[in-house]
Protein backbone atom coordinates (compact mmCIF):
# COMPACT_ATOMS: atom_id res chain seq x y z
CA UNK A 1 0.00 0.00 0.00
CA UNK A 2 2.68 2.52 0.98
CA UNK A 3 4.65 1.73 -2.20
CA UNK A 4 1.63 2.73 -4.29
CA UNK A 5 1.27 6.01 -2.36
CA UNK A 6 4.94 6.91 -2.86
CA UNK A 7 4.81 6.03 -6.58
CA UNK A 8 1.66 8.13 -7.01
CA UNK A 9 3.22 11.06 -5.17
CA UNK A 10 6.37 10.77 -7.29
CA UNK A 11 4.28 10.78 -10.49
CA UNK A 12 2.41 13.92 -9.37
CA UNK A 13 5.65 15.68 -8.45
CA UNK A 14 7.29 14.67 -11.73
CA UNK A 15 4.31 16.04 -13.68
CA UNK A 16 4.31 19.28 -11.68
CA UNK A 17 8.01 19.86 -12.20
CA UNK A 18 7.93 19.18 -15.91
CA UNK A 19 7.41 22.49 -17.63
CA UNK A 20 8.51 23.54 -21.03
CA UNK A 21 10.40 26.73 -21.64
CA UNK A 22 7.56 27.66 -24.00
CA UNK A 23 5.10 27.74 -21.08
CA UNK A 24 7.45 29.90 -19.02
CA UNK A 25 7.90 32.17 -22.05
CA UNK A 26 4.11 32.52 -22.37
CA UNK A 27 3.97 33.54 -18.72
CA UNK A 28 6.76 36.07 -19.19
CA UNK A 29 5.06 37.55 -22.27
CA UNK A 30 1.75 37.75 -20.42
CA UNK A 31 3.48 39.36 -17.46
CA UNK A 32 5.15 41.94 -19.69
CA UNK A 33 1.83 42.73 -21.43
CA UNK A 34 0.07 43.18 -18.10
CA UNK A 35 3.06 45.08 -16.73
CA UNK A 36 3.02 47.64 -19.53
CA UNK A 37 -0.64 48.47 -18.90
CA UNK A 38 -0.27 48.50 -15.10
CA UNK A 39 2.99 50.46 -15.41
CA UNK A 40 1.28 53.13 -17.55
CA UNK A 41 -1.43 53.41 -14.91
CA UNK A 42 1.20 53.71 -12.17
CA UNK A 43 3.01 56.36 -14.18
CA UNK A 44 -0.17 58.43 -14.51
CA UNK A 45 -0.70 58.20 -10.76
CA UNK A 46 2.91 59.21 -10.00
CA UNK A 47 3.72 55.92 -8.26
CA UNK A 48 6.78 54.83 -10.25
CA UNK A 49 9.36 56.85 -8.24
CA UNK A 50 8.19 55.02 -5.11
CA UNK A 51 8.86 51.69 -6.86
CA UNK A 52 12.28 52.96 -7.92
CA UNK A 53 13.09 53.91 -4.33
CA UNK A 54 13.04 50.20 -3.46
CA UNK A 55 16.36 49.96 -5.31
CA UNK A 56 17.66 53.33 -4.17
CA UNK A 57 16.68 55.21 -7.36
CA UNK A 58 13.47 57.21 -6.73
CA UNK A 59 12.88 58.04 -10.40
CA UNK A 60 10.05 57.10 -12.72
CA UNK A 61 12.47 55.39 -15.14
CA UNK A 62 14.02 53.22 -12.41
CA UNK A 63 10.56 52.47 -11.06
CA UNK A 64 9.35 51.36 -14.48
CA UNK A 65 12.41 49.13 -14.99
CA UNK A 66 11.90 47.50 -11.56
CA UNK A 67 8.18 47.14 -12.24
CA UNK A 68 8.75 45.49 -15.64
CA UNK A 69 11.38 43.10 -14.27
CA UNK A 70 8.95 42.11 -11.50
CA UNK A 71 6.14 41.76 -14.05
CA UNK A 72 8.18 39.32 -16.16
CA UNK A 73 9.27 37.25 -13.14
CA UNK A 74 5.76 37.17 -11.69
CA UNK A 75 4.43 36.17 -15.12
CA UNK A 76 6.80 33.19 -15.18
CA UNK A 77 5.54 32.34 -11.70
CA UNK A 78 1.98 32.31 -13.05
CA UNK A 79 2.98 29.75 -15.67
CA UNK A 80 4.67 27.61 -13.04
CA UNK A 81 1.95 27.82 -10.37
CA UNK A 82 -1.32 28.14 -12.30
CA UNK A 83 -0.52 27.39 -15.94
CA UNK A 84 -1.64 23.78 -15.72
CA UNK A 85 -5.13 24.94 -14.64
CA UNK A 86 -5.61 27.15 -17.69
CA UNK A 87 -7.69 25.37 -20.30
CA UNK A 88 -9.58 28.23 -21.91
CA UNK A 89 -10.39 31.92 -21.78
CA UNK A 90 -12.52 31.76 -18.62
CA UNK A 91 -10.00 29.74 -16.64
CA UNK A 92 -7.15 31.93 -17.91
CA UNK A 93 -8.95 35.13 -16.92
CA UNK A 94 -10.11 33.69 -13.59
CA UNK A 95 -6.67 32.34 -12.71
CA UNK A 96 -5.09 35.63 -13.70
CA UNK A 97 -7.49 37.66 -11.55
CA UNK A 98 -6.85 35.43 -8.53
CA UNK A 99 -3.09 35.64 -9.14
CA UNK A 100 -3.22 39.43 -9.51
CA UNK A 101 -5.21 39.72 -6.28
CA UNK A 102 -2.73 37.51 -4.46
CA UNK A 103 0.12 39.73 -5.66
CA UNK A 104 -1.71 42.80 -4.36
CA UNK A 105 -1.53 41.21 -0.90
CA UNK A 106 2.07 40.07 -1.40
CA UNK A 107 3.33 43.21 -3.15
CA UNK A 108 2.13 46.55 -1.75
CA UNK A 109 0.68 45.13 1.44
CA UNK A 110 3.61 42.88 2.39
CA UNK A 111 6.91 42.96 0.45
CA UNK A 112 7.07 46.62 -0.54
CA UNK A 113 6.85 47.98 3.02
CA UNK A 114 9.38 45.35 4.06
CA UNK A 115 11.83 46.38 1.31
CA UNK A 116 11.34 50.04 2.22
CA UNK A 117 12.30 49.39 5.86
CA UNK A 118 8.82 49.85 7.31
CA UNK A 119 8.60 46.34 8.72
CA UNK A 120 6.52 43.24 8.17
CA UNK A 121 2.74 43.52 8.14
CA UNK A 122 2.46 47.29 8.61
CA UNK A 123 -0.09 47.51 5.79
CA UNK A 124 -2.19 44.59 6.97
CA UNK A 125 -5.09 46.68 8.18
CA UNK A 126 -8.34 47.97 6.75
CA UNK A 127 -7.20 51.60 6.47
CA UNK A 128 -4.11 50.69 4.44
CA UNK A 129 -6.07 48.28 2.26
CA UNK A 130 -8.69 50.94 1.50
CA UNK A 131 -5.97 53.46 0.67
CA UNK A 132 -4.48 50.92 -1.75
CA UNK A 133 -7.68 50.09 -3.65
CA UNK A 134 -6.33 51.75 -6.83
CA UNK A 135 -3.38 49.38 -6.55
CA UNK A 136 -5.80 46.45 -6.23
CA UNK A 137 -7.48 47.52 -9.47
CA UNK A 138 -4.07 47.68 -11.16
CA UNK A 139 -3.06 44.26 -9.87
CA UNK A 140 -6.36 42.76 -11.04
CA UNK A 141 -5.88 44.35 -14.47
CA UNK A 142 -2.33 42.97 -14.57
CA UNK A 143 -3.50 39.48 -13.62
CA UNK A 144 -6.40 39.50 -16.06
CA UNK A 145 -4.17 40.55 -18.95
CA UNK A 146 -1.53 38.03 -17.89
CA UNK A 147 -4.08 35.21 -17.83
CA UNK A 148 -5.63 36.16 -21.17
CA UNK A 149 -2.30 36.55 -22.96
CA UNK A 150 -1.06 33.26 -21.49
CA UNK A 151 -4.24 31.52 -22.68
CA UNK A 152 -4.06 33.03 -26.14
CA UNK A 153 -0.41 32.05 -26.56
CA UNK A 154 -1.08 28.57 -25.24
CA UNK A 155 -3.71 28.00 -27.90
CA UNK A 156 -1.96 29.76 -30.79
CA UNK A 157 1.73 29.01 -30.34
CA UNK A 158 2.91 26.04 -32.37
CA UNK A 159 5.98 24.00 -31.78
CA UNK A 160 8.78 24.49 -34.30
CA UNK A 161 8.92 21.90 -37.01
CA UNK A 162 12.30 20.26 -37.41
CA UNK A 163 13.45 19.61 -40.96
CA UNK A 164 15.08 16.28 -41.57
CA UNK A 165 17.17 15.15 -44.49
CA UNK A 166 15.19 12.78 -46.59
Amino acid sequence: MSGWVFRSLKNVLDEDLEMSTRELKWGIYGGVAGGVIFGAMMGMMGMLPMIGSMVGQPTAVAGFVVHMANSAIIGAGFAFVLGRFVSGTRSGLGSGLVYGGAWWILGPLTFMPLFMGMGFGVNWNAAAAVAMLPSLIGHLMYGGILGLVYTWLRHHDVAPVLATAG
